[in-house]
């Protein structure tokens, strides 16, 4: 969602959490991805989406 331009308080109602935790997910997914904003985490999400054959 966050690689699609969705906002941290979107996310969080749409899912029914705290944008807090939204947030410190956000921040635990960009360290682990080594990117430093939304725009290369979304570049990454690009690069390595997974395509999978329907079966």
């Amino acid at each position: 969602m966050l690689s699609t331009g969705h906002t941290v308080g979107e996310i969080g109602a749409q899912l029914k959490l705290a944008s807090n935790t939204v947030s410190t997910y956000r921040a635990r997914i960009l360290e682990k991805t080594g990117t430093k904003n939304d725009v290369e985490l979304a570049l990454y999400a690009q690069r390595h989406s997974r395509s999978t054959p329907e079966r």
